[in-house]
């Protein structure tokens, strides 16, 4: 007697047609909740991406940046289209920054200056963990220079002036708590002097000023440059721990006597939940843009030195100049000077 199969060449059809959809309905689901991130990484950037500088266009930083853009966009195969947002000491644009969509396509310089600023309340955000950090790029050449006529020759005809005439001789800088401010006030409060600090939205209308004469000094990174070599500035100190090889005969405020020392690198970052396979490729890219030969010319003639860090080691180092600048908010009465206007 022949018993009947329980599984038939029909049944097993049926059972393998009902497992497929099963399988493909799983898939289609899980794709549809699970990878899309994921797959968003991988095509990234399938548009143009938005890169905020938070200075105005011609000065140090913005060449810096767009030197960066320029090579990194090649490396991700998609146009990097730079904006500028200037003012509040780069602060307008480093907020427009952090308010961003965390998807890849808003980036931008982040200012060392906003591990001051947010402790002076001018930023609402902790920079140690409200940014995404890509890289620290390179540093600038900052110094204090005047016109070729003026009756100041060295630094030390500056602070006898000072000295003899407090809150007298004016300076130009790009922003009250910026780099440029706070190294004149450090250098200030080390000669014992007092100064006419005059504040600028940048380094360029600065500059202009000085030439034309209607301010003493100029504190600035090297937006000065050009013209102490066209003869037009002279520069009386630099602010690095070293003399700067294009001006070997400049001395630095520490070779002086004044133990005041001011880089301020330049970084770049995202705002905060940035996807980690699109931080990657970013980090990526501009690692490969800060040691790429079109970017090393750029600094080399605007004397930025390159001071690199990946994202993470850059995200320390802003920890430790937080609390650095806790200190120097302090010393200087950065609170009370901005109250003051």
């Amino acid at each position: 007697m022949t018993q009947g199969n329980p599984t038939s060449p029909m049944r097993r059809r049926l059972l393998l047609g009902s497992a497929a959809a099963t399988a493909a309905a799983a898939t289609s689901t899980a794709g549809l909740i699970v990878p899309r991130t994921a797959r968003a990484a991988a095509e990234y950037p399938d548009r143009p991406i938005t890169f905020i500088c938070p200075w105005p266009v011609g000065g140090t930083a913005d060449q810096s940046m767009r030197a960066l853009c320029q090579v990194a966009s090649g490396i991700l195969r998609q146009s990097i289209v730079l904006e500028n947002r200037a003012g509040a000491s780069g602060m307008i644009g480093t907020k427009a920054l952090a308010r961003a969509t965390p998807d890849g396509y808003t980036i931008g310089q982040i200012p060392i200056s906003v591990t001051r600023f947010s402790q002076l309340g001018i930023l609402q955000l902790d920079p140690r963990n409200e940014l995404t950090y890509l890289a620290r790029t390179s540093g600038q050449t900052f110094g204090i220079a005047v016109p070729t006529n003026s009756r100041f020759k060295t630094l030390a005809d500056v602070v006898a002036a000072a000295k003899a005439n407090p809150g007298r001789i004016t300076y130009a800088h790009a922003g009250i708590g910026g780099a440029t401010h706070v190294g004149m006030e450090q250098f200030a409060l080390a000669a014992g002097v007092r100064f006419n600090a005059i504040a600028y939205k940048g380094g360029a209308s600065a500059l202009q000023d000085v030439l034309a004469g209607q301010v003493d000094l100029l504190a600035d990174s090297s937006s000065w440059a050009p013209h102490v070599e066209a003869g037009k500035l002279r520069l009386l100190a630099t602010w690095g721990e070293a003399r700067t090889p294009r001006f070997k005969d400049t001395p630095t405020l520490k070779e002086l006597g004044y133990n005041v020392v001011v880089e301020a690198p330049n970084g770049i970052g995202a705002p905060k939940g940035l996807p980690h396979a699109i931080e990657m490729k970013l980090r990526e890219a501009f690692r490969a843009a800060v040691a790429s030969p079109e970017f090393k010319s750029v600094a080399a003639r605007i004397d930025a030195p390159v001071m690199y860090l990946d994202g993470p080691e850059y995200k320390k180092y802003v920890a430790a100049v937080y609390d650095q600048e806790t200190q120097l908010i302090q010393r200087l009465k950065l609170k009370e000077m901005l109250q003051q206007g």
